[in-house]
């Protein structure tokens, strides 16, 4: 039996539609008050049975830190993937990020251990990734550093890598990916989905940063391909192309049918509106919503290099313009109705 963590999130879904092409059932693990229905939604992007493949989901409601929940959800488990994760940069919730993301990791490699699991795929970031130098890209090697300026996120997913590590060292077989951003179909308004949605709303500004992207679909694949071979004890960057936010947005502009942005707003522009963000949040009590950290990835470089992932597995990415006609078609399609 498979288990998979963040069942409700852009992976998780994806994943599950995978994994019950081959499999009658997977079991999955939501938190309270996740959007289920979601799930079903992006089934349905993907073919005609999304109903009667969505009814094969054991759904199990549990916190990754409770643990009697989470050894009900192990019961008979062989493989898990565990992609769910708290996303947050506002620095406040460092306590949050800490307590599901590093917390709820050691729970799930130590129920691992104690079941004797087969194997455990676990979905990191490229955040855990250290810096590299300028001109070059970042890749599995290159190592974090704790006196770079690293935002909470990123801390508390590194502080997750290190549970999952010494799992192996325990004797779990196990793998990390490290996804860049992911593109993907059903998830507008969450995480990197939101991507999609704010492209939609158009808008003439870009930022001068660039990222390391990839099809959600090929993080699926690389995941089920890496459960499926002997691999262990080793993590892969997943990204697929490496390009400017000014290109990203304007290939999903075109694809949306809208102007692409053509105007560069500068970085003095964004870090005031995150200062004067700041000062609302003070004044209302409502959230944050730019942050410091948002801002400095927005104008920073950070391009990967996927070659370990694409010589071991022989792994050929998805075209990125392939990637975004699709979930553009998906968005608008999902529009209408």
């Amino acid at each position: 039996m498979i288990l998979v963590t963040g069942g409700s999130g852009l992976v998780g879904s994806h994943l599950m539609w995978e994994l019950l092409r081959t499999y009658p059932t997977v079991k999955a693990v939501h938190r309270a008050g996740s959007d289920l229905e979601r799930v079903r939604k992006v089934f349905r992007t993907k073919g005609e049975q999304a109903d009667e493949v969505y009814s094969r989901i054991q759904w199990i409601e549990a916190d990754l830190t409770d643990i009697p929940a989470l050894e009900k959800a192990f019961d008979g488990v062989t493989e898990v993937y565990h992609a769910a994760a708290y996303v947050s940069f506002n620095p406040k919730h460092y306590q949050k990020l800490r307590k599901s993301n590093v917390e709820g990791t050691a729970n799930v490699v130590n129920l691992c251990l104690g079941n004797k699991v087969e194997k455990l795929c676990y979905v990191s970031s490229i955040a855990t990734l250290g810096h590299a130098e300028p001109g070059k890209l970042a890749d599995e090697q290159t190592l974090w550093s704790w006196e770079d300026d690293n935002n909470t996120y990123a801390i508390s997913k590194y502080q997750a890598e290190l549970e999952v590590w010494r799992g192996t060292q325990e004797g779990l077989n196990a793998v990390i990916v490290n996804p860049g951003v992911i593109l993907g179909e059903g998830h507008w308004h969450r995480g990197s989905g939101s991507i999609i949605s704010m492209a939609a709303r158009g808008g003439k500004y870009y930022t001068s940063g660039g990222v390391g992207v990839v099809d959600v679909q090929d993080v699926v694949s690389a995941m089920i391909r890496l459960m499926r071979s002997d691999i262990s004890a080793e993590r892969y960057v997943l990204v697929g192309h490496n390009l400017t936010y000014k290109a990203l947005m304007t290939q999903l502009a075109e694809a949306l049918e809208l102007e692409p942005p053509f105007k560069l707003a500068p970085r003095w522009m964004l870090g005031m509106l995150s200062r004067l963000d700041w000062l609302r949040s003070k004044v209302t009590g409502s959230p944050q919503q730019l942050f410091k950290a948002s801002v400095t990835s927005l104008y920073n470089l950070s391009y990967y290099d996927n070659n370990k992932l694409v010589r071991q597995l022989d792994f050929e990415f998805t075209p990125l313009e392939r990637s975004i006609q699709r979930i553009a078609a998906a968005y608008r399609e999902e529009s209408r109705t």
